[in-house]
């Protein structure tokens, strides 16, 4: 059990008593609830305080029970891992009846973790030059991950060793040296999307995704990849109508950076790093690098087999329904998929391309002869816990922690389910998942996907391994509640809704769907797109309803420094009837709101119908009314201080949740940092990284970059790299190439070095300075202005690495961070200036800023006031 956990089980267990539903409440206090007792140990069939039974006997009885029920049914837990050998399979047999609800819960001070793992025992040293240890494994174990006191090991990876060409069936190597590792098809190629800058070529389905596929074989030189993988990565169908799109039309179909991966997975070769770990299948063995002070004798070691914990499957006729989980952590589940020829070959939001005609066939519906309808119905990520065709299911308290999957899926038919106060983390996946991409338009009211509420939970640091996925993912749903969550530190968006939206790309209407009354509120999103990119803070896609009143509502988010390129509420393709209404949005640089799609809707015309109105941001935008689509009422602010003190204190879990927040589960040295970027100058290195969002416990108190050769190195704190973006090394030797890791560290130690950059080369650096920045404007707020500008076509002698904002009697503004270093000329820039004189014109100079000089500077002329 984690320390923190027995701080608050007190808690938890008052929490546990107070949540049944309003009915059954009711009922209870006439009538008590039948109360029968589990226990990790238990036996017979009694139940009873005395006698606690185990989870499946405790469903037997609780399927005699319930058929007539006075009053709810409490199946209590005691403490401990529950070992499951099967999921927990749940249908209307298992529901409550009357109005009154069967409860799953957590005994008073306990925390009872069911568990789909295997304990891994017997280690002992089997490489001591490079402190490798073994241990056998179950035999014919699967898994993709595995967890060693409560914190998920790295599988053990690295840079390619090689040069690639890419071919039909795979690539060809400039050497042979992969050619005598071991297992080559249980080997992965990993295609990391996110934003390009300086020395960082980036890959993926787009920048929003992270694909991988499996190796089929290597045979000298030669290296051929699993189908049908490779297939749907690579010959994704071309339409020829000069839109530049396959016919899926969310991506061009290709896998970027000529199709070379970013770094190799699942290799024994690769086994080199504290941390590290590698399934050697063929020969029943896991092989495992221990952290500095673990001691694997001792330690927990945990293989997740099975692939789902709950499931809960109703049907139109006879839904699953009236079920409470209380105070139940969920841990220790994987997911197999990606180790088939299958692979991962990601869309969006962890939907993938199956099937030996994915690339040409699945989810294409209308567009090409032979799709499968309806358009966009993708695969989609499963569950490790997985509901559909339900109502009134409700997970409260609990903990969705090591896990391979998505978290907990509630899919089609899934109406007036509640999850609260639940803490989602350490997912490979999605962590919550809403509805499906199947049944846009249901002919009955049972295939709807309607009422879920999710209220004041806490989801940070996923996912973990497919960094395309999002902590809150909503397909067609209606009436959905998402209200006072907490996310933070997401891989890519934290929360998305809605899908079929891209035939606007060629002017077609967005797919019909029933969609609508769907409100995201009050909730506290920081830190998101932490390592991919074109993704937000609130991303919604597709039609959200038909009317301004029944479509989509966000009031009273606030939102802050989302990282790479995006918008922190994202009114992406098809995105109609769509309200952005009270909102506070501060340092997401990229942009705060975007943007107008033209309405293909049968009869439309002009934009998408939108309404931005009355936030508080950095953005800035006048108002303004083009078409159906009005900006209105908006301020401009530098921090969250200057926005309304009710909408930041409302934002975020309500006070009797707040505990969540200190919730930890495990402890130990940070993720390696991903994403390095690297540039030189005059025997100098410049080098920029995506910061670590997976902390494991403890915040990051700093990073180091060495450089390599040499080992020269420099040291910044979380705070200096989220204000520049980058450090230097200087004493670099001109003519030298040179690669750069990062480490992060916490409190406990080191994280793993990160891949290294691509190698850079100082030199003598010419004293070319930038073009100045064009398209200079600003929007003038209350004492502040909105500077927005575009950067320049040249660079100069070296990459820009920042801009300086000056204006007579203010000091010099360094504008610097991650989101200004990959932006080129084709993206939009701004930053917000306060401390100003209402009613003073203030005519401002920026330039841009390289290692050698600032540029001449491009004007703009502002006077600030109250906003209207």
């Amino acid at each position: 059990m984690p320390l923190s956990r027995s701080l608050t089980l007190a808690a938890a267990a008052l929490l546990a008593a107070a949540s049944l539903s309003p009915a059954a409440s009711a009922a209870t206090a006439t009538a008590p609830a039948t109360i029968l007792f589990a226990s990790p140990e238990g036996s017979g069939s009694s139940c009873a305080l005395w006698q606690p039974c185990s989870i499946d006997a405790a469903q037997i009885r609780v399927r005699a029970l319930d058929q007539d029920m006075r009053s709810d049914i409490r199946v209590e837990l005691f403490g401990g891992t529950y070992r499951l050998s099967a999921p927990l399979q749940l249908d209307a047999r298992d529901s409550g009846t009357n109005g009154h609800s069967v409860v799953w819960a957590a005994a008073p001070g306990a925390r009872p973790v069911l568990s789909g793992g295997e304990r891994i025992t017997g280690w002992h040293q089997s490489d001591p030059s490079k402190n490798i240890w073994s241990a056998p494994a179950p035999a014919g174990l699967q898994t993709r991950q595995l967890y060693v006191d409560g914190v998920r090991a790295d599988r053990a990876s690295g840079p390619l060793p090689v040069h690639l060409t890419k071919t039909t069936s795979g690539y060809t190597a400039d050497s042979d040296a992969m050619a005598s590792w071991r297992n080559p098809s249980d080997i992965e190629f990993v295609y990391s999307g996110g934003a390009p800058y300086w020395s960082l070529k980036t890959g993926g389905e787009g920048a929003w995704t992270e694909p991988r596929c499996p190796v089929a074989a290597i045979s000298g030189t030669g290296i051929s990849m699993a189908q049908p993988c490779w297939n749907n990565s690579t010959l994704r169908i071309q339409r020829t109508d000069g839109s530049g799109r396959s016919y899926n039309l969310v991506h061009n179909g290709n896998l970027g950076n000529g199709s070379i991966p970013a770094y190799v997975d699942n290799a024994y070769e690769l086994l080199d790093q504290p941390g590290e770990w590698y399934l050697d299948r063929s020969a029943d063995t896991v092989y495992y690098i221990p952290r500095a002070g673990q001691n694997l004798r001792w330690s927990d070691v945990e293989a997740p087999v099975l692939q789902q914990l709950v499931v809960g499957q109703g049907t139109t006729t006879a839904p699953v329904h009236d079920i409470t989980f209380s105070g139940i952590q969920f841990s220790y589940a994987t997911w197999l998929t990606p180790n088939t020829g299958e692979g991962f070959n990601e869309i969006q939001a962890n939907y993938t391309l199956t099937g030996p005609h994915g690339y040409d066939q699945e989810g294409l519906c209308q567009f090409i002869a032979g799709g499968t309808c309806p358009y966009g119905a993708w695969t989609k990520e499963p569950g490790n816990l997985s509901f559909g065709y339900d109502s009134d299911i409700r997970f409260e308290n609990d903990a969705f922690v090591h896990l391979g999957a998505a978290g907990l899926d509630l899919g089609d038919g899934s109406q007036n389910d509640t999850v609260a106060g639940s803490v989602f983390t350490d997912i490979s996946g999605n962590g919550l998942e809403i509805g499906g991409v199947d049944i846009p338009e249901p002919a009955a009211q049972a295939d709807h996907t309607s009422g879920v509420q999710v209220l004041d939970n806490h989801l940070y640091s996923l996912p973990v391994e497919y960094h395309g996925g999002v902590a809150i993912d909503v397909g067609y749903a209606e009436h959905t509640l998402i209200s006072h969550n907490q996310i933070d530190h997401t891989a890519y968006t934290a929360i998305s809704l809605g899908w079929g939206g891209w035939p606007d790309k060629i002017k077609v209407q967005a797919t019909p769907n029933y969609s609508n009354g769907n409100t995201v509120s009050d909730n506290y999103i920081t830190d998101a797109m932490q390592f991919l990119a074109d993704g937000g803070g609130i991303y919604t896609q597709g039609i959200t309803g038909s009317s301004m009143d029944t479509g989509e509502h966000l009031t009273g988010n606030v939102i802050t420094d989302t990282l790479d390129n995006g918008h922190a509420m994202y009114c992406d393709n098809g995105c109609t009837f769509w309200t952005a209404s009270g909102n506070v949005l501060t340092g997401n640089v990229s942009n705060d709101w975007g943007a107008r799609h033209t309405d293909y809707r049968p009869g439309a015309s002009g934009p998408d119908p939108l309404l931005v109105s009355g936030n508080y941001w950095w953005q800035g935008d006048r108002d303004s009314a083009d078409g159906n689509a009005v900006v209105s009422g908006n301020h401009v602010i530098q921090s969250v201080s200057q926005a309304p003190a009710s909408i930041v204190r409302a934002a975020g879990l309500e006070p009797r949740y707040r505990w969540i927040l200190a919730e930890r589960f495990g402890a130990s040295v940070p993720e390696a940092p991903g994403q390095v970027a690297a540039f030189a100058a005059n025997g100098t290195g410049y080098v920029g990284w995506n910061p670590t969002f997976v902390d494991n416990g403890l915040p990051v108190t700093s990073y180091t970059v060495t450089a390599s050769p040499g080992g020269a190195s420099a040291t910044i704190s979380p705070a200096d790299l989220a204000k520049i973006g980058y450090t230097t090394i200087s004493g670099l030797t001109n003519g030298t190439p040179y690669t750069f890791t990062v480490t992060a560290h916490n409190w406990i130690g080191d994280s793993a070095p990160s891949l290294p950059s691509a190698a850079v080369t100082p030199a003598v650096t010419t004293t070319a300075v930038p073009g100045a920045p064009t398209s200079a404007s600003a929007d003038p707020g209350d004492g502040t202005v909105s500077i927005h500008f575009t950067p320049p076509a040249s660079t100069g002698a070296t990459p820009i690495i920042g801009y300086t904002i000056t204006a007579p009697g203010i000091a010099p503004v360094h504008v610097t961070g991650h989101d200004f270093l990959w932006a080129g000329s084709g993206n939009g820039l701004y930053t917000v200036v306060s401390g100003l004189t209402n009613g003073t014109a203030y005519t401002f100079q920026i330039t841009a800023d390289n290692a050698v000089g600032s540029s001449a500077p491009a004007s703009v002329t502002a006077t600030p006031g109250p906003t209207p």
